[in-house]
């Protein structure tokens, strides 16, 4: 037996190369993905909040990490920067439930806090913030700054079409595992890092970065048809058709809305009016952008 130790590198390059087995690699810190070429370049942030709960009205951030990068208009991930990483310790102790799905205790958090002011200087000079379910990330955010509330947000989630590049499901360690990557779950900030990595990656059906995806849905308006006042007997065709309820908590209408892009605008007005009021009726729309799409406000 040979007393040198075998190149794991090499092995693991080696299973690659057949059919009958696949290498998934831990995710390793970096500070760069694209050597600088000169190349025009805008900063990103990502971002991801952990809290005590999904009710924005009376649960709390417990830890934020955000992590900059630069990025080219084009999708290509140069330069990963600084890591802002905190805790923060809530009014109530945390539960048991919470513990196990992000990992933190009360131990952790115990005499920490978020400075505000800290956390606005930290995300100023980004052009866009990023989060793996902005929907959620961003309306916890932006009560905890108003920093957040003049950014452009996309979605790594939810605007890039993983079904369709042959991943299955959006959960961000599903895509780690689909794209050759492990990472420690359960930090905010590996997290954070996990979708960068995901950004900077050619998708296999597309041969896009990830990133360059994500920017051109971002940059395209979507439009929010309210279905206010709609018959209740008709709720269940609604929810078929990808209507979600907005209940009480935020300014907007306790109403069924859809968010459709340019092309379903028209024909979505057309199948209200034909197939839930049965008649003529003024409907309200907004037209969401990257800075107010994820959010609560409308304008």
């Amino acid at each position: 037996m040979s007393d040198t130790a075998p190149d794991l590198a090499d092995l693991a390059n080696l299973l690659s190369a057949s059919d009958n087995y696949r290498v998934q690699r831990r995710l390793m810190p970096r500070s760069t993905v694209t050597p600088p070429d000169g190349t025009p370049t805008k900063t990103a942030l990502l971002i991801d909040v952990e809290t005590t709960g999904l009710d924005l009205q009376k649960d709390e951030i417990i830890e934020l990490a955000m992590i900059s990068f630069t990025y080219s208009l084009d999708g290509r991930v140069f330069e990963i920067g600084e890591t802002f990483q905190r805790f923060q310790e809530p009014s109530a102790p945390i539960s048991p439930e919470i513990t196990r799905i992000t990992g933190i205790t009360d131990a952790m958090v115990a005499g920490h806090t978020i400075d505000v002011a800290e956390v606005a200087a930290f995300a100023r000079p980004a052009a866009l913030v990023i989060a793996h379910n902005a929907g959620f990330d961003r309306r916890f955010a932006e009560r905890l700054s108003d920093v957040f509330a003049t950014k452009a947000w996309a979605c790594s989630m939810s605007q890039i079409d993983w079904a369709a590049e042959g991943f299955e499901g959006t959960k961000l360690h599903y895509l780690a595992a689909g794209a050759g990557f492990f990472y420690d779950r359960h930090r905010a900030e590996h997290d954070c890092r996990a979708v960068i990595e995901l950004l900077a990656s050619d998708l296999p059906v597309s041969n896009r970065t990830a990133l360059a995806i994500l920017l051109d849905r971002a940059r395209q308006p979507t439009w929010r048809i309210w279905a206010e006042n709609s018959p209740y007997d008709l709720k269940d065709a609604l929810k078929a058709r990808g209507y979600r309820w907005n209940g009480d908590g935020n300014p907007n209408p306790r109403a069924w809305y859809v968010d459709v892009d340019d092309a379903r605008r028209e024909a979505e007005i057309s199948f209200l009016r034909k197939e839930i009021y049965l008649r003529d009726v003024e409907l309200l729309v907004h037209r969401m952008d990257a800075y107010n799409r994820f959010s609560d406000r409308q304008n």
